[in-house]
């Protein structure tokens, strides 16, 4: 088996397969290293046979199992995963709070493990970040106004700004949406006013929106919002880079189910599969897992991992990529420190005082609103996953009337809860790790009650959200917990929480969200509409994990350089989400695949 390469890649996602692409074209020997399977299309399987993705909504939500590690505060817990997460039980993600709640174990934070890895699964909203998104800092020490719960007046203690603005970023974000395949509208975005779109054409034209969304676009706009088609990686057309043809996609399946007809954008069918397809040399090895990094002086000389036979295997790159995401990208490093705490652990500085590695872990603040439109039944599973957006709640003017540090999207969700499983197993749940949670004691839904809310709720409830930046904090980190996963490695521990500023952030928008649905529908009340957003509750995360190991100017105040390179080495570069010093205000993986484009160029 070849063993040698210019390129070793770890991690088929958003961080990871945009330099695969533009390396392997650009003539070098690419190698990419999956932990999950690779799942195919039914395209890609023989005729008559269906995708390996299963479009069976309870398979596809995963069978009840039970937590059965000793020593956590859920232990005999249920949990429900889909076919592409792992077993808890054999490769946990520990979660505790500031407080000291906790452990606990959840299957927050993982994005898939699959060829593909979270693309899979995500929704595809694919939005641009705003200007102010790249310099919070600068922003803000611009502005100086007072922030409103602030108490100790440090909520900005830890901001620092991206080592380059959304201008050096654009031509990047137009390539990731030109070969990814993206839908959308420009006309309406903030982005599109100055310094936007080379070329406001550049989406696919958006489907028809779902009559329910109509609502939603109305209150936006009786709010005296400027709305836009919300980009989604999902295509509407043909689509020539990655030679896919248009379908229909009636997508009740888009949000955290795999795509079996390869609509949607994901980074296998867009830029792993055509480029190995056009034979560059771009090798695939799915079924891998990473145990360690072996370096010697500033270079890593080796990836050690095992195949899909468990046989531990060794390989060299010249040049090494981390992008396995946040959390597990972080427990690499360190899984790669404890093995040789002299070499690697020194360079990397793990556990020294003042050390960035696996500090600033972030995620989004967001919330929303919802309500059930009365006297009226929408089909929600033919809609893709949000029809139309704002961004009038990342602008100045609104951040300054509300003792703000910085905003983010609103949109409406229009495909969640749009199948019948769907609306109940997330029905009263507040995170990942609580599906079914609404059944818990409910009474009332049984017999008659049942069907009277099945009656009330599917297919009638409109939800609008907001996605919007979490404040940096120090505290807020990853390290390693001494539960063995099912290789004997050490878990990825999360401690995090919310920052007094963040409730500000995350109860503002949820208002505004109950604005958009009280001007929008016609007859309903406030006591009509619920809203709220995950404040309190540190733990969900919605797979927006980000930070651990921010790039920066300096080694002082970051893990990575400008170019995603690890300070202290020459040839080890991390390209997931765990780069951002701040988490922007929209969903994060078109800049992740933007920002991977843009370090593909510099090395």
């Amino acid at each position: 088996m070849r063993d040698q390469f210019d390129y070793v890649i770890i991690g088929s996602g958003a961080g990871g397969a945009p330099i695969a692409y533009e390396k392997a074209r650009d003539k070098k020997s690419v190698l990419v290293l999956e932990k999950g399977p690779l799942l195919l299309t039914q395209d890609e399987r023989h005729e008559g046979s269906l995708s390996d993705f299963k479009r069976d909504e309870m398979f596809n939500a995963g069978t009840e199992r039970i937590i059965n590690i000793p020593g956590m505060a859920n232990s005999g817990q249920p949990f429900f995963t889909s076919h592409i997460e792992p077993d808890l039980n054999d490769e946990p993600h520990i979660f505790s709070d500031l407080a000291g709640n906790g452990p606990r174990v959840t299957i927050e934070g993982y994005t898939a493990q699959v060829v593909g890895g979270g693309t899979q699964l995500y929704g595809g909203v694919s939005l641009r970040f705003s200007e102010n998104d790249f310099r919070l800092k600068s922003f803000n020490d611009d502005r100086q106004i007072a922030l409103k719960n602030d108490p100790d007046r440090d909520a900005l203690r830890h901001v620092i700004d991206w080592p380059f603005g959304y201008a050096k970023l654009k031509k990047y974000y137009e390539k990731a949406e030109y070969l990814i395949g993206i839908n959308g509208t420009s006309e309406g975005q903030v982005k599109a006013k100055k310094n936007g779109f080379s070329d406001p054409d550049q989406y696919q034209k958006p489907r028809n929106p779902n009559p329910i969304s109509e609502f939603a676009r109305k209150g936006m706009e009786n709010c005296g919002f400027a709305t836009y088609r919300t980009p989604l990686a999902v295509i509407t057309e043909d689509h020539l880079p990655s030679n896919r043809k248009a379908g229909d996609p009636h997508v009740g399946y888009v949000n955290r189910y795999g795509d079996p007809l390869g609509y949607k954008s994901n980074t296998w069918v867009t830029l792993l599969r055509p480029t190995i397809r056009e034979g560059f040399d771009l090798e695939l090895r799915p079924n891998s897992t990473v145990t360690y990094l072996e370096s010697r002086g500033r270079e890593i000389v080796a990836v050690h991992y095992r195949d899909e036979s468990g046989r531990a295997r060794r390989v060299t790159g010249k040049k090494i990529i981390v992008a396995c995401s946040a959390i597990e990208s972080v427990r690499l490093m360190m899984l790669s420190a404890e093995h040789d705490r002299l070499g690697f652990g020194k360079a990397i500085r793990f556990e020294e005082d003042g050390s960035h590695l696996g500090r600033y872990f972030l995620t989004h603040a967001f919330g929303g609103a919802e309500v059930a439109i009365k006297n009226y039944r929408f089909d929600k599973s033919i809609s893709l996953d949000s029809d139309f957006a704002t961004d009038a709640c990342a602008q100045q003017e609104f951040l300054d009337a509300n003792g703000l540090w910085a905003g983010g999207a609103i949109y409406n969700n229009t495909s969640d809860q749009c199948l019948p499983i769907t609306l109940a197993r997330t029905d009263g749940s507040t995170d990942l790790d609580t599906f079914w949670a609404g059944f818990s004691g409910a009474m009332e839904k049984r017999g008659d009650g049942l069907i009277r809310w099945l009656n009330e709720d599917f297919g009638t409830r409109l939800s609008v959200s907001f996605m919007a930046n979490q404040v940096p904090r120090y505290e807020n980190r990853i390290e390693l917990h001494a539960t063995p996963d099912k290789w004997g490695r050490r878990s990825a521990h999360v401690i995090k929480d919310w920052h007094p500023h963040d409730g500000a952030v995350m109860g503002t928008l949820a208002g505004v969200c109950e604005d958009i649905l009280l001007k929008g529908v016609p007859g309903a009340t406030r006591n009509d509409i619920s809203e709220g957003s995950v404040y309190g509750n540190a733990v969900r995360v919605a797979n927006h994990i980000l930070g651990g190991m921010r790039f920066g100017e300096s080694e002082d105040v970051s893990v990575l350089d400008p170019s995603c390179r690890v300070w202290g080495f020459d040839n080890l570069f991390v390209t997931d989400g765990s780069f951002m010093p701040t988490s922007g205000g929209g969903n994060p993986t078109l800049t992740i695949q933007a920002n991977a484009f843009r370090v593909a160029d510099l090395i």
